[in-house]
Order: structure tokens, then sequence, then C-alpha cells
């Protein structure tokens, strides 16, 4: 583990100097989503069966948290590493020294987790303060969020170790798949509401689970069998993301 940790060490160190500029990213614009659609649009919402009788911006919080943590995971999991091996070509000179392509990648999915982490622990400190969680389950939501936030992160690796094209290739994924996602997948109201034949599509997100896990935490309601059903569900897109990866990143990092 010392050379994934030595990679890890390189992804901190340039973190600590430049964090300022993911603060509105990762932080503020999920807190901005909470207040103009939690307090905003909350205040014309009774709470009731679609909101498990709570206040909207309560019902609303944690799929927040896990949406944001998708978006977090997308982000550092595609330009930053297409960066590394098209631009800078860091990667190649990393695996240039007794460092693996596979302990590269370990790192560079680890970093991205750590992300997710930091970025979700600073978003429920500052939601907190609004009265948007109603106890001290949300903190469960966190590893939640990473999960959720990996399933999908672990594919945009491998995506980005596959293309050259990058202002098409992760446009498209932005407008067409995570956008549409985070509108449909349970974020905003259950997706009962939804029609019948369009939930299916819900389903196979990652955040859908996410979003029921995240909530079951910290209000409640779900059996020990359906978490489990979702935790397994995100875990195996997880694996079967970063071993898609790990053949791509040999691919390409091949000298």
């Amino acid at each position: 583990m010392r050379p994934v940790l030595l990679v890890l060490e390189h992804f901190w160190t340039w973190y600590r100097r430049n964090w300022r500029a993911t603060v509105v990213s990762t932080v503020l614009l999920p807190l901005m989503f909470l207040g103009a659609m939690g307090f905003g649009l909350g205040s014309r919402i009774t709470p009731g069966p679609a909101t498990d009788g709570l206040p909207y911006v309560v019902y609303l919080a944690p799929a927040m948290l896990v949406a944001a943590a998708v978006q977090v995971a997308t982000a550092e999991s595609s330009f930053p590493v297409l960066g590394s091996l098209k631009w800078d070509r860091r990667y190649y000179a990393i695996t240039s020294t007794p460092v693996t392509v596979d302990q590269l990648l370990m790192a560079q999915a680890l970093w991205v987790a750590l992300r997710v982490l930091i970025s979700g622990l600073a978003y429920i400190a500052v939601a907190a303060l609004f009265g948007a969680f109603t106890n001290a389950g949300v903190l469960l939501a966190v590893p939640v969020s990473v999960l959720a936030g990996m399933a999908f992160g672990s594919w945009i690796l491998a995506l980005a170790a596959s293309v050259n094209d990058e202002g098409v290739t992760f446009g498209n994924v932005f407008r067409f798949v995570l956008v549409p996602m985070t509108l449909f997948a349970g974020t905003y109201y259950p997706i009962s509401q939804l029609p019948a034949w369009s939930r299916p599509l819900a389903w196979i997100t990652p955040l859908w689970h996410g979003n029921e896990l995240a909530r079951a935490v910290e209000f409640g309601g779900m059996g020990a069998l359906a978490a489990v059903g979702h935790v397994v569900y995100l875990v195996v897109l997880t694996a079967g993301g970063l071993l898609v990866a790990r053949q791509r990143f040999h691919a390409r990092l091949k000298v």
C-alpha cells in the first residue's frame, strides 16, 4: 500500500493548496439547491405522504447529499483523469516509477472517494445549521453517499481513460445522464409520482439506491433485506466500473 499512499499524498498536496477552487461546486452549489428547493419551493409544499410526513427541506436534505456526492465523483473522475493522461501526462510520469498501473488506479479511486467524503461532511455541517436534518443518523448517510458516488464515478474513470474528445464526451454525460438522473431518480420527489413505465429507469441508477438508503438511515422505515439489496447493487456497480477502468488504464498506459 505504500505506493498507493504516496500517490494519495500527491493528490492531497495539490488539494490542500487549491481547495478554495472547489468550494462553490462541491459545497455551496448543493446548499443553494437545498435552500432554493427545500425552503423556497418547500414553503409551498404541505407535509404529506409524498414527503413521508416531513417538512420538504428535511425530506430533501439527505437526497441532496447523495446527488452532490455523485456530481463530485463525476467531476473528479472526468477532466482531472483525462488531463493526467492527455495534457500534463502525469500518469505516465507516475507509472515510470515503481508505482504500478493498478496502484495508480487504486490511489485515484481512493482520492475520488476521499473528495466525496470531504464535501459530504462539509455539506451536512452547514445544512445542519439550517435545521435540515432531524437526527445524527444523517452521519450514516455520508458513507452511503460515498458508495453511491463511486458506483457512478468508477464508470466515469473508465470513460475518461477511453476517450480523447473531452468536450463532447463529458458534456454529454453531464447533460444527458447526470442531470436527468438527478431529476428523475427520486431526489426531489418519490418515484411513485412517475408513470409506472418509467420507474425501472430510476431503479437502475445508483442515485436512486443512494437516495433510498440515505433517507432510510435518517428516517428509518426500510427493512434489512431491502437495505442489503441497495448496498449490494451499489457495490457491484462500483466493482464493475473499477474492473473496466483497470482494463482501460492498462491499455492507455501501456508503453
